[in-house]
C-alpha cells in the first residue's frame, strides 16, 4: 500500500476535528485505501478499531441503508454502543438519497469524526448541500502520480529505473489497481477498458438519465482524440454533423459537463495575458487518467506530446494549482499555474530537436516581463536552458518537491 503522504499530509490537520471530511475524485483512484490510511492513523494514536463505523454504500449488503432515514437509525443504533468518539467511514456516499441530512444530523447529535468518499464532483453542490455549508473540507484524489506510480512499480520490479518506469507509465497510467496485475499490458487494458464503462454506464448515464449513450461516446472518443487542443461544442457539432450525425452544442456541452462531474475529465480555461481576462470559448480538455485513453482509444505513444502535456497538466492539478491556459497574441503558453501567492508558467514538449522547435518553445515567454518562474519541458536529456527560462526532463520535473 503505497501511503499517499502529499494527500495525508493535507488531511492530517483536520483528523478528529468536527469539519466532515469528504474524498471524491474519480472511481477507483484510491479514495477508499484513503480511508484506510488514516484509520491507520487513528490507530497509530491509540484510537481503538471498535470507534470505527465503516460502511461502502456500493456494498449489496448495504442496499437496505441507502435512505438518509435507514442510515441514521443504523449509526444512531452502532453509535450508542461506542465508548469515546466515534469515527464515522462513509464510502460512495452518493448512493444515500438524502445523505446531507443524515451526516450533518450526526455531526450535531454525537461525539464524532466523519469521513466520506464520492465519485462525483456535484456531490457538494446540490440544495441539500446547503446543511454541510461551512463544516466541511474537501480533498479530491487523483489517480497515482509518477512519483507514486514509481514508488510501487520499483516495489515490484526491483531493477526497473525511472526510464522503464516512465515509459510503462506512459501507456497504462496511474490507475492504483494495476500493480496488482503486475502492470501486464493485456490485463491491465482489460482492467481499464472495464472501469472506464463503469464510469460512464455508473457515474455518467445511470446519474444523469443520458438517453443517447452513443452520443456520449463518440464525444468522449472527439475528446480523448482531441487531449490538449482547443476546441467548443459547436466544433464537436459541425464535425459530427460533417459525419452526417446530428448533435446540438447544448446537448453536447451538457454530455461534457457531466463527463467532468464524474471526474473522467478536466476543463481549463484560456487566458488572455495582454487583456488579463479568461475567454468565453474554445477551451481545452484533459484525462483524468491517460492509461484509459490508451486503453479506450489507443495512440498515446503516437501521440506522446499530447500525452505528456495532459500528465504534466494532471500533476500540476495534484501540487493544488488553479491551472489555465494562456494566449499572449498570436502565441499559446501551456499552462499558467497559481496557488496563493505562487505563480509559474509551463510550457511542454516532446523533444526540442531543433533550433526552430527550441525558439518556438523558448520564445513564447517573450512578451512575459514578469519573474515568475518560467518552464520548459520535454524528454531531452540535456539542460538546455537560457535566457533565465529553465529547462527540465519531464520525469525530473515530475519527481520535484517543489516547482517554485
Amino acid at each position: 500500500m503505497i501511503k499517499r503522504e502529499a494527500y495525508m499530509s493535507r488531511i492530517r490537520p483536520f483528523i478528529g476535528d468536527e469539519l466532515i471530511k469528504v474524498l471524491t475524485g474519480i472511481r477507483r483512484s484510491g479514495k477508499s485505501v484513503m480511508l484506510e490510511l488514516i484509520q491507520n492513523e487513528l490507530t497509530a494514536q491509540g484510537v481503538l478499531s471498535s470507534q470505527f463505523i465503516k460502511l461502502n454504500f456500493e456494498d449489496m449488503r448495504n442496499v437496505r441503508l441507502c435512505t438518509a432515514e435507514a442510515l441514521h437509525r443504523e449509526i444512531s443504533q452502532r453509535i450508542s454502543s461506542i465508548k469515546g468518539k466515534a469515527y464515522l467511514f462513509f464510502d460512495e456516499i452518493q448512493e444515500v438519497i438524502g445523505w446531507e441530512k443524515c451526516v450533518n444530523s450526526f455531526r450535531v447529535e454525537f461525539d464524532c469524526d466523519i469521513y466520506i468518499t464520492g465519485s462525483n464532483a456535484k456531490l457538494l453542490s446540490g440544495e441539500l448541500a446547503t446543511y454541510l455549508a461551512g463544516r466541511y473540507v474537501e480533498f479530491i484524489i487523483y489517480p497515482f502520480s509518477f512519483g507514486e506510480f514509481l514508488d510501487l512499480y520499483t516495489s515490484i520490479f526491483p531493477k526497473g529505473g525511472k526510464q522503464e518506469a516512465f515509459t510503462r507509465y506512459l501507456t497504462l497510467g496511474g490507475m492504483p489497481y494495476l500493480g496488482n496485475l503486475r502492470y501486464e499490458e493485456t490485463p491491465s487494458q482489460i482492467y481499464l477498458q472495464d472501469l472506464f464503462n463503469s464510469i460512464v454506464l455508473k457515474d455518467i448515464v445511470k446519474r444523469n438519465k443520458v438517453r443517447e449513450a452513443d452520443l456520449l461516446e463518440r464525444i468522449i472518443a472527439y475528446i480523448f482524440g482531441s487531449v490538449g487542443t482547443t476546441f467548443s461544442a459547436g466544433s464537436i457539432s459541425k464535425y459530427f454533423k460533417s459525419e452526417n450525425r446530428v448533435a446540438a452544442p447544448e446537448t453536447i456541452m451538457n454530455y461534457i459537463n457531466y463527463c467532468l462531474d464524474a471526474f473522467l475529465l478536466y476543463q481549463v480555461r484560456r487566458q488572455d495575458l495582454q487583456g488579463k481576462k479568461l475567454l468565453a470559448i474554445n477551451e481545452k480538455y484533459y484525462v483524468a487518467d491517460h492509461g484509459i485513453r490508451e486503453a479506450v482509444f489507443g495512440g498515446n505513444m503516437k501521440e506522446i506530446n499530447l500525452i505528456l502535456e495532459n500528465i504534466v497538466y494532471m500533476e500540476l492539478l495534484r501540487r493544488g494549482y488553479k491551472v489555465t491556459v494562456g494566449k499572449a497574441g498570436s502565441q499559446e503558453i501551456d499552462f499558467i499555474c497559481e496557488k496563493k501567492r505562487e505563480k509559474l508558467y509551463v510550457q511542454v514538449a516532446y523533444l526540442l530537436a531543433s533550433e526552430e522547435t527550441i525558439r518556438r518553445e523558448f520564445g513564447v515567454y517573450e512578451s512575459i516581463r514578469d519573474n515568475f518562474p518560467k518552464y520548459v519541458l520535454s524528454l531531452d536529456e540535456f539542460d538546455m536552458s537560457r535566457e533565465g527560462i529553465k529547462h527540465f526532463n519531464i520525469r525530473e520535473f515530475l519527481l520535484m518537491s517543489d516547482f517554485n
